[in-house]
């Protein structure tokens, strides 16, 4: 009886009136006198018997138990599920909502791209009584409004031609992940505003190259640009490329904010032509980015290497960037700095908080250090071993307003990079499709008919209008906190609220080594253990 009653189930009673009205239909064009019957009931019947052969198809499939038991209706769901993420941002997300970014973060960015009004009426919209509120104090003898264009000299004493880079650049995103015309118009922007453009790991591409703004060339564990065929480093074709003008300051990746530890491969099917070309990899071979490093193996070598890049590109910057994980492993770095005399010109820190390349979702949420806590602790133990006054610290994690930049700095960065800030500029909208390569906006695809979307010329003024807007707000901000340049920003000018009747200072949260102490002995719990554990002729702690 119950299996009689079925097709008046609930669950299947879509598909029961679609069979039903297709009979109908059928019966009425077929039997009815009139002529033109059926050809009034011909497109209807054709629908409704397309949902009847959708609802049997879903009653026959196994991979979805939903459609088994609701054919037809339970496509609702799949599609409810896929506009889901447009409906919250379009309708349901207020302005200090949304992920990573919220709406008020993406509008100022818009507005500032393209010159609009980017003031707010009516007071905050920020709970400034709630855990985590932070701020930036001010002075009752506020300074004049800067003019100056804030930029820093990144070079150490071993360093033989300096970069004087802005205090505001463009964070690594490879040609591959971006489209042709973002770089384009990024790199160009990059020319016109005086700043800096990090190509990141997947080499130099003649679009950075058309362009002629200022570079920092990250080479990655894959080498790209300067390898091997059997995938090792190639220091001949390195000194080639890294000896081109355009190319600043160069720039060795060892771990990245959005996956540290984890390897990356564009599989063979992905590689084309050109980025076979620009990468230096083989048609037909699964393009791999190695967890680690081929060149070198312990945190001696490591310096080894970072001053042979310094070496080969005729003296420029040399660096690395990494998010902090173990701390006894960059401890161990510093100690590799002291006895081989070795020091980096410059180190960036990236922060767990990710940025436009995709990773596992554990990795995303969980793994690595965040980019303040990193930046402050980098900070602290290049001032406990007597190194900070010779190498410039950069930061980069979710790096798009001004105060962003000013609190980043007061922690120990000398300048920050962005990489979704500036891809807002460009038109990004969030859409969270950049590892898809359906990019609606052209910034994040291989495919030429969505990358024409993005006309370079208009996008080209809208970063360098992003840049010179967040600077002109930075300069509003120091001024208003009575200091001239963000190299004065100290802990002690932001406040952070512990909960809803404490604040605390940032000098408190964070607080400061002093020059040597490492050197002398610490008992700062922060360092005390994990200086013990490292060891400059291994990653591995000593216990």
């Amino acid at each position: 009886m119950e299996t009689l009653l079925l097709p008046f189930s609930p669950r299947y009673i879509v598909l029961t009136i679609c069979a039903v009205v297709t009979a109908l239909l059928l019966g009425i064009g077929m039997f009815d006198h009139n002529p033109k019957a059926f050809d009034v009931v011909l497109i209807p019947m054709l629908i409704f018997g397309a949902l009847t052969l959708l609802g049997i198809r879903d009653l026959m499939q196994k991979n979805h138990a939903v459609l088994r038991n609701y054919p037809i209706s339970a496509h609702m769901r799949f599609l409810l599920e896929e506009i889901r993420p447009e409906m919250r941002q379009y309708f349901f997300e207020s302005e200090k909502d949304g992920m990573p970014f919220s709406r008020d973060t993406r509008a100022v960015v818009y507005q500032r791209a393209k010159m609009q009004l980017d003031k707010r009426p009516f007071g905050t919209q920020e709970d400034v009584y709630r855990e985590g509120y932070e701020w930036m104090h001010h002075s009752v003898a506020p300074k004049a409004h800067s003019n100056e264009k804030f930029r820093i000299t990144i070079g150490g004493p071993d360093c033989t031609r300096p970069y004087s880079a802005s205090v505001f650049n463009i964070s690594a995103m490879s040609f591959g992940a971006l489209s042709p015309n973002a770089v384009r118009a990024l790199n160009a922007g990059a020319r016109k505003g005086g700043f800096a453009h990090d190509t990141g790991e997947g080499g130099v591409s003649p679009y950075h190259r058309e362009m002629g703004g200022d570079l920092i060339w990250e080479v990655g564990s894959g080498y790209f640009g300067c390898r091997h065929r059997d995938g090792t480093f190639d220091a001949d074709e390195f000194a080639r490329v890294a000896s081109e003008d355009q190319i600043k300051m160069v720039e060795l990746k060892m771990s990245q904010g959005a996956k540290p530890g984890h390897g990356g491969v564009l599989p063979a099917a992905k590689v084309s032509q050109e980025i076979s070309k620009i990468r230096g990899v083989a048609m037909g071979e699964d393009c791999i980015s190695p967890a680690t490093h081929k060149a070198f193996s312990t945190p001696i070598e490591m310096m080894e290497f970072v001053a042979k890049m310094r070496k080969l590109s005729g003296g420029k910057p040399a660096g690395f960037k990494m998010c902090i994980g173990h701390p006894w492993e960059f401890l161990a770095i510093c100690k590799a700095m002291r006895q081989t005399g070795i020091y980096p010109d410059f180190i960036v820190i990236d922060g767990n908080e990710g940025g436009t390349g995709a990773a596992p979702l554990e990795f995303m949420d969980h793994l690595g250090m965040p980019m303040r806590e990193g930046v402050n602790f980098v900070h602290n133990a290049l001032v406990g071993i007597n190194a900070r006054d010779r190498i410039k610290l950069g930061a980069s994690g979710k790096i798009a307003t001004a105060f962003d930049m000013a609190r980043a700095m007061a922690l120990g960065a000398d300048w920050c990079n962005s990489a979704r800030g500036f891809m807002f500029a460009l038109g990004c909208i969030q859409s969270l499709s950049c590892h898809t390569d359906r990019c609606p906006t052209g910034v994040t695809t291989q495919d030429p008919t969505r990358a024409r979307a993005l006309y370079v010329p208009l996008k080209i003024d809208r970063v360098y209008n992003y840049h010179r807007a967040t600077l002109i707000a930075l300069a509003e901000l120091l001024a208003a906190a009575g200091l001239e340049h963000p190299q004065e920003l100290r802990p002690i000018h932001f406040s952070k609220r512990t909960s809803s009747t404490e604040v605390c200072s940032f000098a408190k949260l964070y607080p400061s080594l002093r020059p040597g102490e490492l050197i002398d002995g610490t008992d700062d719990v922060r360092f005390r253990d994990a200086w013990a554990m490292a060891r400059a002729e291994s990653f591995a702690p000593a216990i």
